[in-house]
């Protein structure tokens, strides 16, 4: 290749970097913010917390935000050690419900999408309870009935995500992801290729026959359900990778892992396109996720804390946007409101933070 040609490429490339930097922005500055719900990527160091979300007696192990319709946005679900699935009103932090538990050694919780009327948990009892979000608790009773209880794992249920009102997935630390028929309590297909406790699942904001699982075998693999096997397997991390999380673009996927590392994987290149990392964090995620745009990677540390990452950066943390020191304990789960005006983490100290 001459020089010239070379010189002309490398403006190319430049400009296309340009450019995608511009429509992500263009994505990030747009539209109306209510109240102190406002778009996370044009705050920077002013994120702090809006709202505490407080009524678990345990420690917070999982949340989950509502679909993104404007009734259901606002609302997320979380599940506690003290035995209780509780459905929130971000906005005025209000208690919708609250679903009392036959096991209170829930380890994952998560609302259904496209209408918010069925909401699961899963721990240590192996089994993937379903509720009705909306169902009360009758006078006199201690927990609540499930209106489906799905079993066929052999360890806990580490995570779960619906796919619509039918399906859901499941993983577990028996090393498997199960797809299932919600309404029949079926099995449909086991996902096996994991040699370590499966500790998360993603699935694509863009193709609900598609999902990221990440394990304790330091590897993430992508599925596609249609084919019943793995699309690609992704290696890098040196040890347990905790959390997983979709893009909203649907190609690209991050990972959380007990190396303290977090890493952008790209499945168009089926390889790693950037690692997460300080020198100074010694301490595994614990939860992540991109805000809405994708130009941002919020992490949850084991150190307390909650910090940004600039998914199109060098990977270091980015001292535009502050480190969150939201809590007093473990920063055990986070997430994005579906449209993109909000972030909640939860702790080991019992609490819910809305930030924004």
């Amino acid at each position: 290749m001459s020089e010239d040609s070379r010189q002309k490429l490398d403006q190319l490339q430049e400009t296309l970097k340009e450019k995608m930097v511009e429509k992500m922005e263009a994505g990030i500055f747009q539209g109306n913010c209510d109240d102190c719900f406002t778009q996370f990527d044009s705050v920077g160091a002013n994120l702090k917390t809006r709202r505490i979300l407080k009524g678990h007696y345990g420690k917070v192990y999982a949340m989950h935000w509502g679909g993104p319709s404007e009734s259901e946005c606002h609302k997320l679900v979380s599940a506690s050690q003290d035995g209780k699935l509780i459905i929130w009103d971000a906005t005025s932090t209000a208690k919708v419900n609250a679903i009392a538990l036959r096991s209170s050694w829930v380890m994952t919780c998560c609302m259904e999408q496209s209408r918010g009327e069925l909401v699961a948990c899963g721990g240590l009892d192996n089994l993937c309870s379903i509720y009705k979000a909306n169902d009360k608790l009758p006078t006199g009773a201690s927990n609540a009935k499930a209106e489906y209880e799905l079993a066929q794992h052999d360890g806990y249920l580490s995570c779960c995500r619906f796919l619509d009102e039918g399906r859901i997935i499941t993983s577990s630390g028996d090393s498997q992801c199960i797809l299932w028929d919600i309404n029949n309590v079926t099995p449909l297909h086991s996902f096996d290729e994991h040699s370590g406790d499966v500790m998360s699942v993603s699935v694509t904001p863009t193709d609900p026959n598609v999902f990221v699982s990440g394990s304790c075998d330091c590897r993430a693999i992508v599925w596609d359900i249609r084919q019943k096997n793995h699309v690609w397997k992704f290696h890098g991390h040196e040890s347990d990778i905790n959390s997983v999380a979709w893009m909203n673009n649907g190609v690209s996927f991050a990972t959380g892992s007990d190396d303290s590392s977090c890493r952008l994987f790209d499945i168009r290149t089926m390889s790693g396109m950037n690692v997460f990392m300080d020198d100074r964090i010694l301490c595994g995620i614990t939860s992540l996720e991109f805000s809405k745009s994708g130009r941002l990677l919020f992490a949850g540390y084991d150190d307390f804390k909650m910090r940004t990452f600039e998914s199109l950066g060098n990977g270091s943390c980015n001292s535009n946007f502050a480190t969150v020191d939201a809590h007093t304990n473990r920063v055990s789960c986070l997430g994005v409101s579906r449209d993109g005006k909000a972030i909640c983490t939860g702790s080991w100290d019992n609490m819910l933070s809305v930030l924004a």
